[in-house]
Parts: structure tokens; C-alpha cells; sequence
């Protein structure tokens, strides 16, 4: 019988240098931003109101950057991650241009790193993805890496390379939209008063509120952004019997839950480094806590940039305490995430 299914590639598959170029190219529609907002508590005013948006110097509401950043992400799965055990964690993501409906995206990749595990079964692949819009301008251009499983535990191990990784982006390369004014920013409409000098350096801020993951919200969601990779859908995949929550349903989760005390960090542009702590799974309840890490001035007007730790915790877990004395991350945490955002000065 001939065989014309595609397996997914395993860590052996995988070359330094290799170029990746993913099917299949996505036209954006109304349709995601209506379900990114059925999915997530999402209320951030510049994704939820054209109108908004243009007194604040867009043209339109664009799709929440995470949404992107999914699509984008969802592109690359079939060739990084079909077989992955997990995804581990983000670096050096730059959100580069707005997108919005009608726009079509598809995404390229290329392998920077490479090292096995020392169980011999599995491997660490590090890739540099890049979403195009239908103009071939970079929107989004993120590092990531994933545990990859080895089809053919003997097969030789490859030399380790493991790629050196920026710890943040600086504030001067941070990609301000064109246009963007918040010099008339509508407090009362946006939800909260507090603006960027109102925060401090080192403030930890409480989200106080919580979600439970289903298990149809996250097959859904992961559905929305064609990732297919098996651990979120089959659980004959896992040892434990139990489909693994993607990783970026967390982040979205958290970063909506954040609005309660961020209502105004309204806009993603960079993501510094993001793990992926413990696994997610049906049933957790995630709740959300933040700390200031950086403050700094744009060109734009009325527009500051502000640098936060996201860090997403499972149960009724407000334990500010990341790591144990050994320096392994508490059990509790889901997610530990570092970006900076755009707020009202």
C-alpha cells in the first residue's frame, strides 16, 4: 500500500541551517477576533473598538497580537512540533506590524539549535520563525524551543549547538506602530485610570481573578490556530493519559486575566523570553499575577513603554515565590513570561 501521509519530522530530522517554509497561508476574518473574544476574558479597548483605536492614531482595530502571534506560531507546528513532547519557551519576539482582517499570513523557520537529551529518546530543537503578510513584510519574528522525540533512539546524536539568546530586546528596537497617539488616551473608556508613570519598578500586581480550562475551550482555541500537534488532541500521545493544554491558551489566558490592574498596557510589541514552567491540563484554574521590571520613554507621542513579568500559576496559588532553593520553578507555576507592552503616559 503506498504510503503518502506525513509522520512529522523527529529530532534526527533536523539540520542545523535547515529553512522550514510552512503550509498553509491563513486570510484573517472577522470570525478569529469574535472567537479570540469568546475564548479569552479579553478587553483591551484599542482590540475591541475601531473607534478606539483611530483616537488613538490607527487605522482600525487590529487583531489582538497574541492572535498573531497563535496563527503564526499554529503555521510552524506540522514541521516543529508534531511530535514534540512539549513546547519549552519564547525569546526575542518582535511584533513588527499590525495585523488586520484581511490580511494573509504564512510563516517560515529555521533551525538554530540542536542537542539531544541525555535519555537518548529525545531532543531540544531551537528555530527562528517569521510570519509574512501577503506584502512579504515580517508582522512577527520570534525564537522558540520545543522537546522533539527521537523517531530511532540509536540513531547518532547530532553535535549540540545551542544558540546564544538575547535576555530582552532593548526599548530603542522596540517596533512602534505608525501613527500610534495616546496624547488623548480616553481613560474612562479603556477601564482604568492608571497610566505609565503610575507604575513602579518592582510593583507586583495581584490579577485577583480567575479562569478553569476546559477541555473543549482548548481543543477549540488550538483548532482556531491549526496547531496540530498530537499531545493537544490524543491522549494516547502522553504517558499521562491527558491532553496537554497548548501553551499559548495559557499565555492568552493570562494576559486577559492581566487587564485587572493593566487595563492599559494595551499593546504587545516584544516578548523577551517566555517558559513554559509546568504542564496545563483540563481543570486547572488559572489565575495571573504581574511585576514592573522596566519603565522607558518612545518617540511616539504620549506613548511609554513599560516592561512586565506575566507569570501564570495553577489552582488558588498567589505565591509570588517563582523557585525553590534548588532553582527549579514551584509546581504551581504554569507560565513565566517577560515583554514589554505600550501604555499612556
Amino acid at each position: 500500500m503506498a504510503t503518502k501521509t506525513n509522520p512529522g519530522r523527529f529530532f534526527e530530522d533536523y539540520a542545523i541551517g535547515q529553512e522550514l517554509v510552512h503550509a498553509v497561508p491563513r486570510t484573517v476574518s472577522g470570525g478569529e477576533r469574535a472567537l479570540y473574544h469568546a475564548l479569552y476574558p479579553a478587553r483591551h479597548a484599542i482590540y475591541s473598538s475601531d473607534e478606539f483605536a483611530r483616537a488613538c492614531g490607527l487605522s482600525q482595530s487590529p487583531l489582538e497580537d497574541l492572535a498573531a502571534f497563535h496563527l503564526v506560531f499554529g503555521k510552524s507546528v506540522p514541521d516543529v512540533s508534531l511530535n514534540a513532547v512539549a513546547n519549552l519557551g519564547y525569546a526575542e519576539a518582535h511584533f513588527l506590524g499590525q495585523v488586520h482582517v484581511g490580511d494573509t499570513l504564512r510563516a517560515t523557520s529555521r533551525v538554530i539549535g540542536l542537542k539531544q537529551n541525555s535519555s537518548g529518546k529525545t531532543g531540544i530543537v531551537w528555530v527562528h520563525t517569521r510570519g509574512f503578510n501577503q506584502r512579504d513584510a515580517v508582522v512577527i519574528d520570534f525564537k522558540r524551543w520545543v522537546m522533539v522525540k527521537k523517531a530511532d533512539p540509536d540513531a547518532p546524536a547530532p553535535e549540540p549547538v545551542i544558540p546564544e539568546l538575547a535576555r530582552v530586546v532593548p526599548a530603542d528596537e522596540l517596533a512602534i506602530p505608525e501613527g500610534l497617539d495616546f496624547s488623548s488616551y480616553d481613560f474612562a473608556l479603556a477601564g482604568e485610570p492608571y497610566r505609565w508613570g503610575d507604575y513602579e519598578i518592582g510593583e507586583r500586581i495581584d490579577h485577583v481573578d480567575g479562569s478553569t480550562v476546559e477541555e473543549t475551550e482548548h481543543m477549540l482555541a488550538t483548532r482556531l490556530w491549526q496547531n496540530t500537534s498530537k499531545v493537544h488532541f490524543d491522549v494516547l500521545a502522553r504517558t499521562e493519559w491527558q491532553r496537554l493544554i497548548y501553551g499559548g491558551h495559557v499565555i492568552s489566558m493570562a494576559r486577559a486575566l492581566s487587564f485587572n490592574g493593566l487595563a492599559n498596557a494595551q499593546m504587545i510589541v516584544a516578548i523577551n523570553a517566555g517558559t513554559h514552567a509546568n504542564p496545563c491540563v483540563a481543570g486547572d484554574t488559572i489565575r495571573a499575577w504581574s511585576e514592573v521590571l522596566d519603565k522607558a520613554e518612545t518617540p511616539a507621542p504620549g506613548v511609554g513603554a513599560i516592561r512586565l513579568r506575566l507569570v501564570a500559576t495553577k489552582g488558588d496559588s498567589r505565591d509570588c515565590h517563582l523557585r525553590d532553593e534548588a532553582g527549579k520553578y514551584h509546581k504551581d507555576i504554569l507560565l513565566d513570561m517577560d515583554y514589554w507592552a505600550l501604555m499612556p503616559m
